[in-house]
């Protein structure tokens, strides 16, 4: 007979930690349902957002089942977006290598946990969040494990792909005009992040970016809006570079057979030039997808990988 009684609930904790800069970031502390004050520490996960988004933007239902699996689980904002520090031009602001250089202190704020196993820690990342876990798994050497989902590989590429040949004068004179701007003390200039009016400048034009981000309810101050500059950091951004020097570290990667915000083609290029050891999860769909109606593949991969790499009984 089938079992249908309520499973026990992940528990939670809001958690702040100290950044560079003076800034606070904050997230959520994922505990398993079964988690003990006495328990001996457990494989703890860390988990970040892609371009533009919070936690609140498709990570928690797999931050829930890494938890219920018995990680302890770490999700957090970057600068500028939800719950994390950000004020006036730094609000909706994207800069991957701040990103990168505060996801490495959520790293350590997870080693300092009890609850947490310091020397089986696991990192998981989508999206642009997915370059960055190509960059700290390359460069952090404390991560036993890491998850790249549909990852930025190419900045440059994907803006090849995405931005007409007709609209590039357009882009680069609204950069140029953005610079000038901040030499005379003006506010950063801004766009919108996900929007199908052609006469206002957005990061992501497909229904699918766009059902995507308006899904949910915006939270912790969360707008549908970011920098300009943010454009000209993700134009430069080539997270892709790092790949190979990824191992010895163990790398996954969740590509989406019909990717076109990242890109199948370069995810699947990069994974061919990583090291092992390596796997690759290829799931059908494209960007979103993951969150959604793939859900349980993506997870699931995920999930094997980290049990795989970071508890003893592999």
């Amino acid at each position: 007979m089938a079992d249908h009684a309520p499973k026990a609930p992940v528990r939670t904790e809001h958690v702040a930690f100290p950044a560079d800069r003076g800034a606070t970031l904050r997230g959520i502390l994922h505990l398993p349902p079964d988690a003990a004050p006495d328990d001996a520490p457990r494989p703890a996960i860390t988990m970040a957002h892609g371009y533009g988004g919070t936690i609140h933007h498709g990570l928690l239902p797999f931050a829930e089942a890494f938890a219920r699996a018995g990680f302890v689980v770490l999700t957090h904002d970057h600068r500028g977006f939800g719950a994390a520090d950000g004020e006036g031009d730094e609000r909706q602001d994207i800069d991957p290598w701040q990103q990168i250089a505060d996801w490495r202190r959520a790293v350590s704020y997870l080693e300092s946990r009890p609850e947490a196993d310091a020397d089986r820690i696991g990192l998981w990342g989508t999206s642009y969040a997915g370059g960055h876990a190509v960059v700290l798994g390359a460069t952090d050497r404390r991560l036993k494990a890491v998850v790249a989902q549909v990852p930025t590989i190419s900045g440059y590429q994907q803006g090849l792909r995405r931005v007409p040949p007709e609209g590039t004068a357009a882009l680069e004179a609204a950069l140029d005009e953005d610079e000038r701007a901040r030499l005379r003390g003006e506010p950063a200039r801004r766009q919108a992040l996900v929007g199908d009016d052609p006469k206002t400048p957005a990061s992501y034009r497909t229904r699918e970016a766009i059902d995507f981000h308006l899904r949910w309810p915006p939270r912790d101050g969360w707008r549908n809006e970011v920098t300009v500059r943010s454009t000209r950091a993700a134009r430069m951004y080539e997270p892709g570079v790092w790949v190979p020097r990824v191992s010895p570290t163990p790398l996954l990667m969740v590509v989406a057979r019909d990717d076109t915000v990242t890109l199948t083609d370069l995810a699947l290029e990069a994974y061919e030039k990583a090291r092992e050891p390596k796997r690759l999860a290829l799931i059908p769909g494209g960007h979103f997808d993951p969150y959604t109606t793939e859900f349980d593949k993506a997870s699931t991969a995920a999930l094997d990988w980290f049990r795989e790499h970071l508890t003893p009984a592999g």
